[in-house]
């Protein structure tokens, strides 16, 4: 099941890459193969016609079902390598065939996972080496096999560069996010630091006030005791008294418009 989600996962979106020029390119090969067989050779049209429309039948379920268990999928691209060598092997041995393992080796490295990709990329190299060796002879068979083979290593890499691309995008994307949440939880983290301190801060200006007003009550109820008793035994010193607890007050009065200013929360 994991290896199913994976390799669903690879397959879902590259699948839509290039998918119109793969149906282009197949058609016209197998639009040429059968023109070329129908005026040369008639009587191999229903072989040609056969072959060509089951492996265009497959071709066009991989594509329209990437998500195919990874077992039957082997067997899909098996069959049709025995497709395309059963068409070398027909006369006039048709080189330009070759080209339809290069299709297939696209369409396997869109929905293939892992080294299986390179296995089955090697296989076909394989396939088309020894066909064209085979018919055409060392020489013009290495010669011809060239450009096929070229075509299914170019194509293979290029699905791999483009996963690994999509791959690369999407870990960045990951850590744009994860950084985007860092910077939001340390912005909560800030905000919270500011309230706390701004709280310890009104804690403090708080208990200077308690204790500036206590001092400064204690310091006028002292005075105010020496009032009286100066009222009772030194009437004349009474007045320098009174000025004292006047001045007092005074003071405490400020100090509390002070601290309490302090309290207040500013105004952003």
């Amino acid at each position: 099941m994991a290896v199913n989600r994976e390799h669903t996962l690879h397959a879902s979106s590259p699948i839509q890459v290039g998918v119109i020029a793969l149906y282009v390119f197949c058609g016209a090969i197998i639009v040429r193969v059968l023109t070329l067989i129908y005026l040369e050779i008639p009587g191999l049209i229903s072989w040609y016609a056969g072959l060509e429309l089951v492996f265009l039948l497959l071709f066009i379920l991989v594509m329209l079902r990437p998500s195919l268990p990874v077992g039957l999928l082997h067997t899909i691209f098996l069959v049709q390598s025995i497709i395309i060598v059963s068409l070398l092997a027909l006369p006039p041995h048709l080189d330009f065939l070759t080209a339809q393992f290069v299709l297939l080796c696209y369409q396997m490295a869109l929905v293939l996972p892992g080294k299986s990709r390179w296995i089955w990329c090697v296989t076909f190299c394989a396939l088309i080496l020894i066909c064209l060796v085979y018919w055409y002879g060392w020489i013009l068979g290495l010669a011809l096999s060239m450009t096929p083979i070229a075509g299914c290593i170019i194509f293979l890499a290029y699905v791999i560069a483009n996963r690994e691309g999509e791959h690369a995008n999407q870990q960045s994307e990951a850590i744009l996010r994860e950084l985007q949440d860092k910077n939001i939880q340390l912005q909560a983290y800030t905000s919270q630091a500011e309230q706390i301190a701004a709280i310890e801060e009104r804690n403090r200006l708080a208990r200077e006030l308690h204790d500036s007003v206590s001092q400064t009550i204690f310091s006028i109820v002292l005075n105010t005791r020496s009032t009286q008793i100066f009222l009772e035994r030194q009437p004349e010193r009474v007045r320098s008294q009174l000025e004292k607890l006047q001045e007092l007050a005074q003071e405490a009065l400020s100090e509390m418009r002070s601290l309490i200013a302090q309290l207040r929360p500013q105004k952003e």
